[in-house]
């Protein structure tokens, strides 16, 4: 079934990318907490943590509205698709005549 396989397809498009983009903003994470170790003051080392911070909580609202789109994007497929099995076919024919 076609249609089933390109909604799974979408949905798990959706997440190798929220994995992806989950994995970068760790990482990142990590070398500014690293970053901000190594800081020598004390304003350093709270602005190096705040970004850090900062990064964490866009990554993931990125990753939750990422995530809502693909799950919208596949739902919407699914309803489409089924509309379209559940509608009869139209024939082209002659104009309706008074």
């Amino acid at each position: 079934m076609a249609d089933a396989d390109l909604e799974n397809v979408i949905r798990q498009t959706a997440k190798v990318q929220n994995k992806a983009l989950m994995e970068t903003a760790k990482k990142r994470h990590g070398q500014l907490m690293a970053k901000a170790a190594s800081a020598r003051d004390k304003e350093a080392k709270a602005r190096f943590k705040l970004m850090a911070k900062s990064t964490m909580l866009h990554a993931t609202a990125t990753a939750r509205r990422l995530r809502n789109s693909a799950e919208n994007a596949a739902d919407s497929y699914a309803r489409a698709m089924k509309k379209a099995l559940e509608a009869p076919a139209k024939k082209p024919g002659k104009a309706k005549e008074d």
